[in-house]
């Protein structure tokens, strides 16, 4: 039975890689101090005799000296505000936990020599000015703008991990995420999935910002978190940064209307401003995860957008 520490355990991808590595026989220790995640994503497993929770922020010193964290084999640190509406309300917490909660997250994988896969993001190649974005890319980030405590906090997690694989010889792996979603996403956290649906569902206006000609690509929670276990498992993945994300690109004004097309809406889709530095294009290459890994998303996003709609209709009551 391995000891595997995840950081951000409530929150949304927390908590889905919680109930797997749980599934698996492993003990598992979840760190969280509900900054953004909800203590009702813990409740599946909280009674699990394998499952510890400790309430802390983790970019706090003392998380290192925890009775709990001894002996640890994995460390996932997931623990970060991933949504601009989150991570804007607190842009000091967000650039702390990526940096000094990454560093003191190292601090234990090197006194215990354990596995660690730190969570990037595709925030990282900021307005991308190459497309699709492959890993070797340098971006495009403003460090003067509303999104940099994200984006640069990141960044600078991924320089944490860099000096300690190649300063110490760690088994680190740094995993960009692209947009991930499934009927677990806060229906309130301002990302387009959850807002089109939510807005769809209760008959509001679907907001679209910009001309809607941005690109995103979406990819299931399911095939994410396989593609983490996979990361941590693999040996041929340290050192290495790798996206993770679905390569199927639609334009934010196509999603909204598949969105109403698959509710049966009557919402009317609406445009407003586009905020300071969103991206105009987000795609993966994935060649890279399907090398090392073998890995590729199964779930197209049809199908993962009917799963998602499902669990909204009984989360907003209009299902039971």
């Amino acid at each position: 039975m391995k000891k595997i520490v995840i950081t951000g355990v409530a929150g949304f991808l927390g908590s889905h890689l919680a109930k797997e590595l749980l599934a698996k026989k492993n003990k598992v220790i979840g760190l969280d101090n509900f900054s953004t995640g909800k203590k009702h994503n813990l409740i599946s497993f909280l009674s699990n005799p394998d499952f510890t929770f400790i309430e802390i922020d983790v970019s706090m010193e003392k998380v290192i000296g925890l009775e709990d964290l001894k002996d640890i084999d994995e460390i996932y640190h997931l623990a970060s505000p991933a949504s601009p509406t989150f991570y804007q309300k607190s842009p000091f917490d967000t650039i702390a936990v990526n940096t000094i909660g990454t560093k003191n997250m190292l601090d234990i994988a090197k006194r215990d020599n354990a596995k660690l896969v730190y969570l990037s993001t595709s925030e990282v190649y900021g307005d991308p000015e190459i497309h699709p974005q492959h890993e070797d890319y340098k971006g495009c980030v403003n460090t003067w703008g509303p999104r940099a405590c994200y984006d640069e906090g990141k960044r600078l997690g991924e320089v944490f991990c860099y000096l300690y694989y190649h300063l110490f010889n760690l088994k680190i792996k740094v995993a960009r995420i692209f947009n991930t979603y499934s009927a677990g996403l806060r229906n309130d956290d301002g990302r387009v999935i959850s807002n089109f649906v939510t807005q769809a569902l209760k008959g509001e206006n679907i907001t679209v910002y910009g001309d809607g000609t941005q690109t995103r690509s979406f990819c299931y929670v399911d095939d994410t978190i396989e593609a983490l276990m996979l990361m941590m498992e693999n040996d041929n993945a340290n050192g290495e940064i790798i996206n993770i994300g679905n390569s199927e690109e639609i334009s934010v004004l196509n999603l909204a209307n598949l969105i109403q097309k698959l509710t049966n809406s009557s919402s009317l889709i609406t445009f407003h401003p586009l905020p300071k530095d969103d991206p105009k294009q987000r795609c993966p290459n994935t060649n890279k995860a399907k090398q090392i890994l073998g890995w590729e998303p199964k779930i197209n996003l049809k199908e993962g957008l009917l799963k998602t709609i499902k669990a909204y209709r009984i989360k907003l009551g209009f299902e039971c």
